[in-house]
């Protein structure tokens, strides 16, 4: 018979035991948050889940701008939520130095000043062959509300400003046929930009500058330049996430943790 470590054929008064000595009661019980993500829904290609309980590696703070796509949520109120706008085409894989080089890395989100001068280097990284430009010269914002790329995209390093530094420039949605996890994480956690990704590739029957509304609760995109709908798979659990502006504000707004102001 095994002989339990507690057992008190060995301690005689399990009373008087030094806390160190006493099993699985000198550490406390680690506090988690159970959120039951379903991140995006099955499919028969394999899409991007997320593991439930991850926090990003930056908290926003209050003082900080609210995120675009939790703003552009907000203002379309809680029902059916549309996105209508100018798009910007990218191809596969598009990675994070892409999105922001690491030279910017140095810049504080939380920091409003900072987080707008993120968002004016966004997409800067791509190569000269994107003739059009994300941001015009002497911009700090984009005028493309939807970026819309091809597979694997925001793959590379796991910098959490690649989504902050499209929020921050004005972007609302990426579109994509697939996403490096990492980036698709990193989305909801920061509530930057709501990741919706499609079996179409929409990157190659789009071009920038081409008017798109997407129809969040449809989950439908539809290109008014050329008149054609694509369905896109739902964004499931993950949007309250975005729409609440991350992660940590979805908790609170849940009471998994007390907010700021208790």
């Amino acid at each position: 018979m095994a002989t339990h470590f507690h057992s008190r054929a060995l301690t005689p008064s399990s009373a008087g035991l030094d806390p160190l000595r006493r099993p699985r009661r000198f550490l406390p019980r680690p506090r988690r948050l159970s959120l039951s993500l379903a991140l995006a829904p099955p499919s028969p290609g394999g899409s991007i889940r997320c593991r439930p309980g991850f926090a990003p590696l930056t908290a926003r703070t209050a003082a900080a701008p609210r995120p675009a796509a939790a703003a552009a949520g907000a203002a379309a109120g809680e029902a059916a939520k549309s996105f209508h706008g100018l798009c910007y085409v990218v191809g596969d894989n598009i990675d994070t130095d892409q999105i922001i080089p690491a030279e910017y890395l140095t810049l504080v989100p939380s920091n409003p000043a900072e987080y707008e001068k993120l968002g004016s280097y966004a997409l800067i990284g791509l190569p000269s062959s994107y003739e059009t430009r994300f941001i015009d010269p002497g911009e700090t914002k984009t005028k493309y509300k939807i970026v819309i790329g091809g597979a694997n995209f925001g793959c590379g390093s796991s910098r959490e400003h690649a989504p902050v530094a499209l929020g921050a420039a004005g972007v609302a949605v990426v579109v994509a046929e697939s996403y490096a996890r990492i980036f698709f994480r990193n989305s909801v956690s920061t509530g930057e930009v709501y990741p919706l990704d499609t079996d179409v590739r929409i990157c190659e029957e789009c071009r920038t500058g081409d008017t798109v509304t997407i129809e969040l609760a449809e989950s439908k995109l539809i290109n008014h330049t050329t008149g054609k709908e694509y369905e896109l798979k739902p964004i499931g659990d993950a949007g309250p996430v975005i729409e609440a502006g991350g992660i940590f504000a979805y908790a609170r707004k849940t009471g998994m943790i007390p907010s700021q102001a208790a």
